[in-house]
């Protein structure tokens, strides 16, 4: 840093043009001071983790924040409620598909470079939001502002997990877990409020500066990483890998509405695991794989998202039809529903952080162990409710759930980070990522069948009562894995 900065200084005084080139030199020089001052403390690790969940938030908070409010934007566009489901639906699948691409490029290419990219075209789509003239442009710019966005996830985990040493990487989580979910809990949340005060398009004329001030702190804290120029993009595999996650998580999405055996949905789960096969293969013979499949080989990689996958499956697949039980059981309007449903992220929020801490003391298996009993606990809570039954076990189990992830996630995601090589902590972060959302969609449509299918047969109650036990013997499917969780070890090499 010291030779960069003698060589700009010299520039600035001898070389032709000098005072145009000191133009350009000292926003470098400055942020290369501050970083350099920065990084002498011992809070450094801290202050990146802040600067990135800033960076997270300013990006994910947008992602379902306009499910509350289709019908409004559907009449301003002239559109129709069905096709604007399509934008809940297609940014989260957006973030899904193009996460492990943008993770690998973070490590090639350098993790605080792709994360500002990211963030630039977050910033760029986000505007066009805000002045998207019908349904078809508004559509086209969210999924693309998710796509491009979809770096912001696992190149911010990448750098915390560089910076913060094995044995505090927990720790750690707990922050970035709590803000990866509760992001888009405060878009639900603060979406109805602000659309009907200023309009929906205010959200994204709002996120704009929102993202531009999580972009300069970026510049100014982030510490770069290196390039691998020696590797190259393992293109065939990352479009093998995002045509497996679109069609199966597509078909999935889809089912419900044109029927389990329409033909569009018949060859989603047809052509997922045929592009799965394809994306092994070409895995196993190319030299510079997306992802090396060694890792699927090592326990506490494979048997944590495992669990990740089947917890979340229960989770949100609760969360999703509780409303719907409050509703149509209870009797309760919208605001009551509200009120008692931000029971799970707070205790997520506050859970995340806690036993984060304790992960350290304690070790993953525990907290992988203890998370996945407090969700199917909490799947039993919900299966026992009926129309009497008090708003004490409603608060209670849903917040119950939330506890259960916010024990569980920061562990995994840790237990993960410690098997793999630094050099590949992105592009395994997004494939955790992925994976985890292929639980959350899979358990939203499965548990909402169930319910409705249900129904007829055996009566509303009873319907609710039949989903939160599918919900139920996903947790404890999740709570079986979680058993062959190990601590890891906190040493330099990665745990095999």
């Amino acid at each position: 840093m010291s030779g960069a900065r003698d060589h700009l200084d010299e520039l600035s005084i001898e070389a032709p043009g000098a005072d145009e080139v000191a133009v350009f030199a000292w926003p470098v020089l400055f942020r290369e001071r501050l970083q350099g001052r920065l990084r002498q403390s011992p809070k450094y690790p801290w202050l990146v983790l802040c600067t990135v969940l800033f960076g997270l938030f300013s990006v994910g908070f947008t992602i379902t924040i306009l499910s509350v409010s289709i019908p409004r934007i559907a009449d301003d566009l002239g559109s129709n409620e069905s096709t604007l489901t399509w934008l809940v639906t297609g940014p989260i699948l957006a973030f899904a598909v193009f996460g492990p691409s943008a993770g690998k490029l973070g490590d090639l290419r350098g993790q605080r470079r792709v994360y500002a990219w990211s963030m630039v075209f977050v910033i760029i789509f986000a505007g066009l939001t805000a002045v998207a003239p019908n349904a078809g442009s508004l559509l086209a710019f969210r999924v693309l502002g998710a796509a491009t966005g979809a770096a912001v996830g696992p190149t911010s985990l990448a750098l915390i997990n560089r910076l913060f040493p094995r044995n505090r990487r927990a720790q750690a989580m707990g922050y970035w877990s709590m803000v990866a979910a509760g992001g888009p809990v405060i878009g639900v949340v603060a979406g109805g409020p602000i659309v009907e005060a200023f309009g929906w398009r205010w959200i994204f004329a709002g996120q704009v500066p929102l993202t531009i001030a999580g972009l300069l702190l970026a510049l100014a804290v982030l510490p770069e990483t290196d390039r691998i120029e020696t590797v190259r993009f393992d293109v065939a595999g990352a479009a093998t890998l995002a045509i497996a996650a679109t069609s199966f998580l597509f078909a999935v999405n889809r089912g419900p509405v044109l029927g389990w055996s329409s033909p569009v949905v018949v060859a989603g789960f047809v052509v997922s695991p045929i592009m799965a096969a394809v994306f092994l293969r070409i895995e196993a013979t190319t030299s510079d794989p997306l992802l090396p499949l060694t890792y699927l080989r090592r326990r506490n990689f494979s048997i944590p998202i495992l669990t990740q996958v089947f917890t979340n499956f229960a989770y949100m697949g609760g969360f999703v039809i509780t409303p719907l039980l409050l509703e149509g059981v209870f009797g309760y309007g919208e605001t009551k529903t509200g009120s008692l449903l931000v029971a799970r992220p707070i205790a997520f929020a506050i859970s995340g952080p806690v036993f984060g801490y304790l992960a350290v003391k304690t070790g993953e298996r525990f907290a992988a162990i203890g998370g996945a009993t407090a969700v199917l606990v909490s799947m039993f809570g919900l299966a026992s409710l009926g129309a009497g039954s008090s708003d004490l076990v409603v608060v209670g189990s849903l917040a119950l759930s939330g506890m259960g992830l916010g024990m569980s996630a920061p562990a995994l995601v840790a237990s993960i980070a410690n098997t793999v090589d630094d050099s590949d902590l992105g592009v395994v972060g997004a494939m955790q990522q992925m994976m985890t959302q292929f639980g959350v969609v899979v358990g939203i449509q499965v548990m909402q069948a169930t319910q409705a299918a249900r129904e007829t047969a055996v009566g509303e109650e009873a319907a609710f009562r039949e989903a939160y036990l599918v919900g139920a013997a996903a947790a404890f499917v999740g709570l079986a894995f979680a058993v062959f969780v190990r601590s890891s070890r906190h040493e330099d090499a990665p745990t095999q």
